[in-house]
């Protein structure tokens, strides 16, 4: 594969084109958003179907189409990136997440709460970490690594600081009013600060030497991209199944729901530990190399819980370390394209290489609680899911 940086490429844009108040901002909503939309649900279901008399697999179901329609829809939101800039994309986003989210506390019945999670999921692809990483590429340039690393080291805090939230409303109210106070902080947070903080000026995309060479549709074609792309869809499929099902797994090995919350969200706080050590090991690694060692890693803390049944603090310990490859495997996955082809197109390439990552996100909570009961439990699906990390091992191996 080609390194882009290796090759001198360019790769960025002045300073002076930089609003000064996005990089906070954006670490603001990425906790924000990922913690209510994405996070809450695991904690909230079990009491969802239980008020309710929904099945986990149907409630699971709606949440897995959510994150289908972000996929399919990033890929028109990362074209609309690359020429317009994310201020209208990511407040337009953050309003149609404070909506969806008010209209899944208010579904009456299974069909309006999968309506209200279908349109989550565009909101997902206009506020999660594909956008924010395009604005970032775009405005930061050659320093892009130290940019995306503070903010998913913010967003790794979004389990950490929403997952024990979302418990403890639970405990005091229903899962409805819960969510519709999630929605209220949805809104104070997200709305004014893409709307207010994103405003800089959205320079145009520098070419680089190896991109004229190899336009964009010839990338996408080639064997180096869709063996990255079948690599990542695989990881995606078992790293997001692992973050879903650990809850479960945890409260069938006789932790609370409230404990197994804690464990979910000290796994976030593992992710922000870990991307803290991603610029070093870029540093010193060829893309190909740590694209294989953290996809192993991660193989081997999904064994690990397959394999330790407690005691919980041991539980803990994995969720943490798993987190911290996570948090690694997020920055891999906002690097590669830029590492391999540079950061013209940025947006439409990484959201094609993401698009079948994220659909293979969204089947895996839903896949994950379909193969749970077949399998014999969840340490069984665990083992399932460690081998499917090695065989996307593999498959970067033979790009």
């Amino acid at each position: 594969m080609t390194d882009v940086r290796a090759s001198g490429a360019v790769t960025g844009t002045g300073v002076r084109s930089r609003p000064r108040a996005a990089l906070p901002a954006l670490c603001a909503t990425q906790i924000t958003s990922w913690g209510i939309v994405y996070y809450a649900f695991p904690v909230l279901n079990p009491q969802i179907t239980a008020s309710t008399g929904w099945s986990s697999s149907a409630t699971t179901a709606a949440f897995s189409g959510a994150l289908l329609i972000s996929a399919v829809t990033g890929i028109p939101v990362g074209r609309v990136l690359d020429r317009q800039g994310p201020r209208a994309v990511m407040t337009t986003g953050s309003v149609l997440g404070v909506i969806a989210v008010l209209a899944i506390a208010s579904a009456p019945n299974l069909i309006a709460f999968t309506a209200a999670w279908l349109l989550a999921g565009v909101a997902m692809a206009a506020t999660f970490y594909q956008p924010a990483f395009a604005a970032l590429t775009r405005w930061w340039g050659s320093d892009r690594i130290r940019a995306l690393t503070i903010v998913t080291l913010a967003g790794g805090l979004a389990s950490t600081a929403f997952a024990p939230l979302t418990a403890t409303l639970a405990e005091h109210l229903s899962w409805r009013s819960t969510y519709a106070i999630l929605a209220l902080i949805l809104a104070l947070v997200t709305i004014p600060a893409h709307a207010f903080a994103l405003r800089g000026r959205w320079p145009p995309a520098p070419a680089s030497p190896s991109q004229r060479d190899a336009p964009s549709g010839a990338v996408t074609r080639s064997r180096p991209f869709l063996m990255l792309a079948a690599a990542l869809t695989l990881n995606s499929f078992a790293m997001y199944a692992v973050v879903i099902a650990l809850v479960p797994l945890l409260i069938a090995r006789g932790a609370s729901p409230t404990a197994a919350a804690w464990a979910l969200g000290l796994g976030g706080a593992g992710q922000t530990l870990g991307r803290t050590l991603y610029a070093a090991l870029a540093s010193r690694t060829g893309v190909t190399t740590r694209t294989v060692a953290l996809i192993m890693l991660g193989g081997t803390t999904t064994a690990a819980f397959a394999m330790v049944s407690g005691p919980f603090p041991l539980l803990v310990g994995i969720a943490v370390a798993a987190g911290m490859v996570r948090g690694n495997l997020t920055l891999l996955q906002a690097t590669a394209v830029t590492d391999r082809w540079g950061t013209t197109d940025y947006g439409r390439l990484s959201g094609l290489l993401a698009a079948p990552a994220t659909i293979a996100s969204a089947l895996a909570p839903f896949a994950g609680a379909a193969l749970a009961g077949p399998l014999g439990g969840y340490p069984s699906l665990f083992a399932v899911l460690a081998l499917a990390s090695a065989a996307a091992a593999l498959l970067v191996l033979g790009s």
